[in-house]
Formats: C-alpha cells, structure tokens, sequence
C-alpha cells in the first residue's frame, strides 16, 4: 500500500466565485448585489453567481431563466472568457513564482506542492496577498496531507478561507457530511451508498470494504471506502491523458430541418479538427452526440484506419453518422467528437479509453469556448 505522506504538504487554492469577481472588478457599483453570469439565449445557464445571489439558490450549472425567478432584482452580465483566461493566467503565473511544482486544474484553482517551504502557511499567507493586490481577487485555501484532504479544506470556509487539516482532522470534521461532499462521488454513486445506509462519510470510511466491493467492484469499492477515511495518493503534476475532444451546441430552439443540422454539424466539426491540428493530435474514432426535443440523447461512432485530424474526413463521418440515425424528433443538442487521441507522430491511444476526455462545455447558440481540462 502507498505510504501517505504525513506533512501538511498540498495546498489547493481556488479563487473566489472567479468570474463574477473579475466582473465586479470591471464594474465596482455592483458590489454587493445579486449578480449572475450567464448566456443570453432561452436555454442560457449560470456561469457562477455572487454570493448574494446564491443566497437565493442560484447556483452553477442551473439554467437561467431558473435564475431569474429565483432572484428577478439580481444583475445578468454575458461571460467574458478572454478577460477570464487572461487574469487567470497572471494569478497562476504569481502561484508559480512562489511554488515550484503546481497543478493547474481550471482557471481559478491549482494544487501545490508546499514540500521544501519553509513555513508553508505564511508562504500561503504572503501567496494569497500578492493575488489580491495583482487581481484584486480573493482565494480560499486549504492545506493537508493529500490532495483530498486539501480540496475539501479549501471549500469548507469560502469566501476567504484558510482551512489546515491533517488526515484524522478531516475525518472527524466532516464525520457527518454526506459522501456526495467528496470530489469524485456524484448523486449516482451517493444514491447508490444510501442504499447500503451510508449515508455520510464516517459511514462510508468505517464500512466493512467487502460491502463495497460486493456493491461497486473491487477497484471502485476500495477506492470509496478510502476517500470516505479522506485516503489519497494522487500526485501533485500528475497529468491525465487527454484521448478525446469534442465540439457540441445546444441550440436556441430545436432543430428539426436537416440541412440546419447538417450545416451546424459540419462547423463544429471544422471547429474541432482546427484545434486538434493545432495541437498536434490526431485520432480514429469519430462520433456524433444527438438530444432530441423530449432529452432522450443518442450517440453513434465511426472508427476509420487510421488517426487523422482531417476536416474533410471528419466532417463527411460525421454527416453520414447523422444521415444514417435520422432524428425522429427536432434536435436539441448536436455534437461531434474525435476519440482514441494521440500527438501526430505517435500512435494512436485506445478509444476506449476514456479517462481525461476533453469535452468542450455545451453553448447556447455560438461557438464554445475551449476549457482547460479538469
């Protein structure tokens, strides 16, 4: 079994409701209100909102119109992802200045390896002030022994927090917490838990592991029980292999011509063999992803001879994957991706294998914006 390490030695730092603190940097006068970033189109969702605003129950992901009744007097600002890369590259270009080795993981958060610093916290401390005064931003911190425990730590006291815990510190703090807190456990496998009575995490932690070996299989149920008991060996840099990207829009209103389909499909397609070529990837399996009106999603794939990044190839895949399923009902969401990723000279990775998918967030009548990987 791996030995874990014992010191207070990874931070996780994660800016504070980011973009909306880059917006009321821009605009100062909002302070203070309810504020929301989100799309304009009818099926917009929130970027992320104020904390004022989430006092309403608007929260990330939620659409926006939802938004709106739950907080009609908050402001809506459209989402400004050049402003956002740009401030998010000067914060992490100050994160790299004071710490050697630094996971990057989104825009506004990292992982740090504090090994070798002396006196860790206060070099968190002076870290944190010179980010406020560059950007203006606030951060939250937490600090323990792995990465687990220091993203949890990170989010317990937002805004503003500096939360240090060692691994039994961890446990009996959050003993009471719902396995669904933890990174990793969605309200699938939580649903699933509940089933076998457990139902927070000091549950979790002390369940016998044949009960969750029995239940999820012998990889995942072991690894659950030791994140329930806040176990983690994850390396700080440890990069995943990205082996799939795609391009996908939800329309404004469904689709249900072909030949709009045909036409949306193919620019997305150009979209994504324009960033793979950019990056020097290549892949053998091409799929389309189809919503219909009613949510019931479709997926068809294509694997050709060999890797390509060929617009022309992709595109003409993609449009017969399409012609072939023949959408019954109008079309909600239409995507495209290109699988089984590999740098140009080298040979292509397993389609399915599908740790590290790179998936464009879904957008609302334009073009999606590239996200770092997560």
């Amino acid at each position: 079994m791996p030995i874990e390490r014992t010191q207070l030695s990874v931070a996780h730092l994660d800016a504070d409701a980011f973009y909306v603190s880059i917006e009321l940097c821009r605009h100062p006068e909002l302070r203070g209100k309810p504020v929301v970033v989100a799309g304009s189109g009818p099926r917009a969702v929130v970027t992320t909102a104020s904390y004022e605003a989430r006092r309403y129950g608007v929260g990330s992901a939620m659409p926006a119109a939802r938004a709106r009744r739950l907080c009609p007097q908050a402001v809506f600002l459209p989402p400004d992802f050049a402003a956002y890369r740009e401030v998010s590259g000067r914060m992490m270009a100050l994160v790299r200045a004071h710490v050697e080795d630094v996971e990057v993981v989104g825009l506004d958060e990292a992982y740090l390896d504090l090994d070798g610093l002396h006196s860790p916290r206060a070099a968190m401390r002076r870290l944190l002030a010179e980010i406020k005064r560059a950007t203006q931003l606030t951060c939250s911190v937490g600090i323990g022994p792995n990465k687990l425990v220091a993203k949890v730590a990170s989010d317990a006291e937002k805004p503003a927090g500096f939360v240090v815990l060692d691994r039994e510190q961890a446990c009996a703090r959050f003993a009471s917490s719902p396995p669904g807190l933890l990174p990793g456990i969605g309200p699938k496998t939580a649903a699933r838990l509940a089933e076998l009575g457990l139902t927070t995490l000091a549950a979790l932690g002390s369940a016998p592991e044949q009960v969750l070996v029995e239940r999820f299989g012998p990889n995942l149920g072991r690894e659950l029980r030791r994140r329930g008991r806040f176990e983690h060996d994850g390396q700080i840099g440890a990069a995943r292999k990205v082996v799939s990207e795609s391009r996908e829009r939800t329309f404004d209103s469904d689709l249900d011509e072909i030949e709009q389909l045909r036409d949306a499909l193919a620019a997305m397609a150009r979209q994504l063999c324009v960033s793979l070529a950019a990056n020097g990837r290549r892949g053998r399996t091409i799929g389309i992803k189809v919503r219909l009106d009613d949510f019931t999603t479709v997926t068809r794939a294509h694997t050709v001879a060999e890797p390509t990044c060929d617009v022309e190839l992709v595109t003409s895949v993609a449009l017969r994957l399409l012609r072939d399923y023949a959408p019954a009902r109008p079309v909600r969401l239409l995507g495209v991706r290109v699988a089984g990723l590999a740098a140009a000279d080298s040979p292509a990775a397993d389609p399915g294998d599908q740790d590290g998918v790179e998936t464009v967030p879904e957008t609302r009548g334009s073009a999606a914006q590239l996200a770092l990987p997560v």
